[in-house]
């Protein structure tokens, strides 16, 4: 890997280049994505079943189109039992962890005779979108699904594009099932993202889209957004270390490389404090990648936005951290957990040697839906938040609404919203 020493020249070079891999880049591909969109809006089925075929290279049709009760029993013979037992291990930890966030209702009262409060409101119809294709993510198929059922979202439909042979990959569907979805259909592309945005005849308008996919599926998420809500426009993957000499090089290299082998327009950065380490790391990280299975992809994606930045000091470090607000960051340092108190900007803090990546995508519990692209900086990892909404409670008895009604009247009437005012003056005429 490339060894940089960390000025705010090539801190600002590598925010730029870092931020040519948005999705919002990708202007050549909207006219496409919209073609497709308006299609499906237009044609419903028809449409949707024939992207299905040209991309998919399957035909699928109204009576094909939802997974089977059948077919999930072939499912779960296909996957060895330890995978289904390793998963519902997982799901243990997603789901305790997403039970902490769920909120109640609230309501406070006065004796003046108001009463305030906020209504809290599980989404009635959420869409989760698993990709196919190259690689298949069980792991992303309970991160997205649990929280949602976990909100107590009424009814959950997943999409995901079939394989050769019409068939949703095994261990997706036994990982859907484990979680909660209520219905899977086979369907994948912006075709699907369109499908659960604006209905068909086989699959259900949602009120949420969540999940990831390729620059069809952003960009497809990105345009529906409106008519339906949409987590975020996900980037591809990154992760930041930020390590002083105490770090174990082999470690790094390998926790660098766990996230440069998901794309060629990954990145993984380490900011250190030590040279010394910069070096060591760099060897190891060719070590690992002569072995590696998905070298090439990773070779690439070092090429383009791999970085070992040398800072002076470890407040340029954290300040750089912050600066470039990587989805997934870890501390490897003496104090860690100091550190971290001066972290702003992260999609998920991973403290301490032990705490490696993986552990998050995989097993802990937090979600590894997290904000891509500096997005870190405003917003959140997927959670139950995002499958619930928020109603404002307002009462006001006849009583306590005359105490304040001139001080309303007198407000509305300065911003000459006299039907404003009226409204409240009618009650005491």
């Amino acid at each position: 890997m490339r060894i940089v020493n960390l000025t705010e020249d090539t801190r600002k070079n590598i925010l730029e280049n870092m931020l040519k891999r948005s999705p919002n880049n990708y202007g050549d591909y909207e006219d496409k994505v919209l073609d497709i969109l308006n299609d499906v809006r237009k044609n419903k089925d028809k449409a949707a079943f024939a992207y299905t075929l040209k991309f998919d290279g399957v035909e699928i049709t109204s009576e094909n189109v939802k997974v089977t009760e059948e077919e999930e029993k072939e499912a779960y013979d296909a996957v060895d039992a330890s995978l289904v037992e390793v998963i519902r291990k997982a799901l243990v930890n997603i789901r305790t962890y997403h039970e902490k966030q769920k909120q109640n209702s609230w309501f406070d009262s006065t004796e003046e005779g108001t009463m305030l409060g906020q209504k809290v409101t599980p989404l009635k119809i959420a869409g989760v979108y698993v990709p196919g294709g190259k690689a298949v993510y069980p792991s992303s198929v309970l991160m997205n699904i649990v929280p949602a059922k976990v909100a107590g979202v009424d009814r959950i439909v997943m999409c995901t594009p079939p394989g050769k042979d019409g068939k949703v990959n095994p261990s997706t569907l036994v990982a859907a099932k484990e979680a909660g979805a209520d219905e899977i259909y086979k369907i994948g592309g912006a075709q699907a993202i369109a499908a659960m945005a604006y209905g068909t005849e086989s699959i259900p308008k949602v009120d949420k889209i969540v999940g990831p996919g390729n620059i069809f599926v952003a960009l497809a998420k990105k345009a529906v957004y409106g008519h339906v809500s949409i987590d975020s426009i996900a980037g591809p993957s990154e992760i930041l270390v930020l390590a002083d000499e105490s770090a174990n090089p082999r470690y790094v290299a390998a926790d660098l490389l766990s996230q440069a082998e998901h794309d060629e327009l990954a990145s993984a950065i380490l900011v250190t404090t030590s040279k010394e380490l910069a070096e060591k790391v760099s060897k190891e990280v060719e070590q690992f990648v002569a072995i590696l299975s998905r070298k090439e992809i990773i070779q690439k994606s070092l090429d383009n936005f791999g970085y070992i930045l040398v800072a002076d000091t470890m407040e340029d470090a954290i300040a750089t951290a912050n600066e470039i607000a990587s989805e997934h960051l870890e501390i490897v340092t003496k104090n860690p957990f100091e550190v971290m108190t001066k972290i702003r900007n992260a999609g998920a803090i991973f403290i301490g040697e032990y705490s490696c990546e993986p552990l998050g995508d995989y097993f802990a519990g937090p979600n590894h839906v997290l904000p891509t692209n500096g997005t870190a900086k405003f917003f959140s990892a997927l959670s139950v938040d995002d499958f619930v909404k928020k109603s404002s409670i307002i009462y006001y008895s006849k009583e306590a609404l005359e105490s304040i009604h001139k001080d309303i009247e007198q407000f509305a009437t300065s911003e000459q919203l006299t039907a404003h005012a009226n409204s409240i003056k009618v009650r005491f005429e």
